[in-house]
């Protein structure tokens, strides 16, 4: 039987039922060192972890072997960097949530500003694992207008609640185009879901990691600890992003190391040639007048190297995710620029 119809016959069994289900097997199965106290145990908090996904994990002890770290050519960078890319769109890629970045967005949307510079591609695909809500809080004021509810750290348990507000006008009033993915993780999804709820943003990408939670680590008698998440984040009409994530509203698919890849390439550069097409050779009139063909003489090279069993050389790297989100930034610069001045 399949194991989503076990989980559904499981799911549908009542507390007595549960209960007798675990006393028929103590008693009755063919192999009953399968079925003692301690295998139950294990069974019962497997089942729990995997129930409740990124709510609670065990980690091994300080010291001891962790999980494999993500292959070195897989893991983005995370710096801060930020640019005017063109005459009407910024970039800005936060990395990893730090007072001193937030300082550097201060200065890349002061700048921006100076520009005039009407969208802004706010890239949080490098931003993950922090649980500072306050500097979240931070980063979302400077795009939120001033009064605003932000979102409320929940901790059931005791019934506590911290509500985070906008306190200043916002340094950048422009639409937002927020990128994200499976790496943008804890205090960075809030920032996106927050955006999008009071700004004129979209979030592009993929779906976000869905741990916008506080952990406290519990240590067992063993040493081994058990993290669980203890407090949640919960946006403005009761809205909740864990553990679902936030999902984008176009979606759009990238390899990890391909981001990695764009993300080391562009630091201290610019992230344009990843985004934008370098415009193909043609024959034009210039090439008439010149007496050439470009593209025969892209084909024909192209033909040598083949008959020469070379390899045909590899497409130019290129963010799926970022074109999306300058082309969209390009659309409502279009729109706009066509709206009668009184709908603005």
């Amino acid at each position: 039987m399949a194991a989503e119809n076990q989980q559904t016959l499981v799911d549908a069994l009542n507390p007595g039922e549960l209960q007798e289900a675990v006393n028929l097997l103590r008693a009755n199965y063919v192999r009953p060192g399968d079925v003692d106290d301690r295998t139950v145990a294990r069974a019962t908090l497997s089942g729990l972890l995997d129930r409740l996904d990124h709510g609670a994990m065990l980690l091994p002890k300080p010291g001891g072997n962790g999980p494999a770290a993500p292959p070195a050519g897989e893991t983005a960078p995370d710096a801060f960097f930020a640019e005017a890319v063109d005459d009407h769109t910024g970039y800005v890629r936060l990395g990893a949530l730090t007072r001193d970045h937030l300082n550097d967005l201060d200065k890349a949307l002061k700048d921006f500003g100076d520009k005039k510079l009407p969208s802004l591609v706010l890239d949080l695909r490098a931003t993950g694992g922090s649980s500072d809500y306050e500097l979240a809080a931070d980063v979302i004021r400077r795009f939120v207008a001033k009064g605003k509810p932000l979102f409320t750290l929940r901790k059931p348990s005791n019934n506590q609640e911290r509500l985070f507000t906008s306190n200043g006008d916002p340094a950048f009033g422009g639409a937002v185009l927020i990128a994200v993915d499976a790496d943008t993780a804890g205090a960075a999804e809030t920032i996106a879901a927050v955006i999008r709820n009071y700004n004129r943003s979209l979030v592009i990408g993929a779906t976000t990691a869905g741990q916008a939670v506080e952990y406290a680590d519990l240590r067992l008698s063993g040493g081994t600890l058990l993290r669980i998440a203890v407090s949640q984040v919960v946006l403005p009409a009761n809205l909740s992003i864990f553990p679902q994530g936030v999902k984008p509203d176009l979606a759009v698919k990238m390899p990890r190391a391909d981001k990695a890849a764009v993300f080391f390439a562009s630091q201290g550069k610019s992230i344009a040639p990843f985004v934008f097409e370098a415009e193909r050779a043609r024959f034009n009139e210039a090439a008439l007048v010149s007496g050439v063909n470009p593209e025969y003489d892209l084909a024909r090279d192209r033909q040598a190297a083949q008959r020469r069993g070379e390899p045909p050389p590899k497409p130019p790297l290129r963010d799926a995710v970022l074109q999306r989100a300058f082309d969209l930034a390009t659309a409502i610069q279009s729109m706009e620029a066509v709206r009668p001045p009184e709908a603005r």
